[in-house]
């Protein structure tokens, strides 16, 4: 009896030794940062930054600097014409620690004047990214944004080809100026506010809110099981063809030579010089 009281005390000893080592020393919350330049032969930056609070700023500046606060590992390579900002797992995150609380956060400093190519992948993290101001935004040649369960916030950008795949998380965009874009949206949410641009979206089981400050290209729609809101400038011109099998498609614009059946909708709002497509599928959209 005593020889099992005995390795009781020295396990719960061992237990508190090693507790406190892992908390305040071994495996600590440390600093770490990384650089890269940003030259013209740069033309794509990639941000991979998993479950971790960040943050890119865009600013006066002529090389990338990451700044990160956590346990992971932090990586900033380039390969080519590519500079990647990563984290990964240590070996030892693996085991579970549950009494440790961490706060990871990362701050990605790049060049105001970068106009190329940037690629972001979220986990279940958040991510905010803004331009100076609405008249004086971010502009990129392309921007590719794939969300797992996480949020992201962007504001004040002028993209010229835009890709949002949201599984599900949530999208916050505000003042978005594009040529092109493709929203993907499977069970989230993406809210679009003082948007212009073509617009062409995909959602399934998912919402998303789009409020454009003009109609001045066209308009690309399908709805499966999702829901889906568009509100549109009240001197909008444009030209509305919808479909739904077994969903809903309402509409608040007086239309001329409309057809408002069961399944379908048309008709020409101003002069008609936008399209307007629609097609869904046990799904709702609003235009209004």
């Amino acid at each position: 009896m005593k020889r099992i009281l005995i390795l009781l005390l020295v396990i719960t000893g061992l237990y508190l030794i090693l507790h406190q080592s892992f908390q305040f020393n071994w495996f600590n919350v440390s600093n770490a940062d990384g650089q890269a330049a940003i030259t013209k032969d740069i033309n794509v930056i990639k941000v991979d930054v998993g479950s971790v609070s960040t943050e890119i700023i865009p600013e006066d500046r002529s090389d990338l600097k990451a700044v990160y606060q956590g346990r992971q590992k932090l990586t900033v390579t380039d390969k080519g014409d590519t500079v990647e900002v990563s984290l990964k797992k240590k070996w030892f995150n693996w085991f579970n620690w549950s009494s440790i609380s961490e706060k990871s956060k990362l701050k990605i400093y790049l060049p105001e004047n970068y106009n190329r190519s940037m690629v972001i992948d979220l986990g279940s993290g958040n991510v905010n990214f803004s331009g100076t101001s609405q008249n004086q935004p971010m502009k990129l040649e392309e921007l590719s944004v794939d969300i797992g369960s996480g949020n992201i916030n962007l504001k004040n950008l002028h993209v010229k080809h835009l890709k949002h795949d949201v599984s599900s998380g949530n999208a916050n965009i505000d003042s978005l100026t594009t040529q092109s874009s493709a929203f993907n949206v499977n069970s989230g949410n993406i809210n679009l506010s003082h948007y212009s641009g073509a617009l062409e979206a995909d959602v399934s089981s998912g919402r998303l809110k789009a409020q454009l400050d003009k109609v001045n290209d066209s308009i690309k729609i399908d709805v499966s099981s999702g829901l889906v809101q568009l509100d549109l400038p009240e001197d909008a011109d444009f030209t509305l063809n919808g479909e739904a099998s077994s969903g809903i498609i309402s509409n608040d614009f007086p239309l001329r030579s409309s057809e408002n059946g069961k399944k379908h909708i048309s008709g020409t709002h101003g002069s008609g010089k936008h399209k307007i497509d629609l097609d869904v599928s046990s799904g709702v959209i609003r235009i209004y």
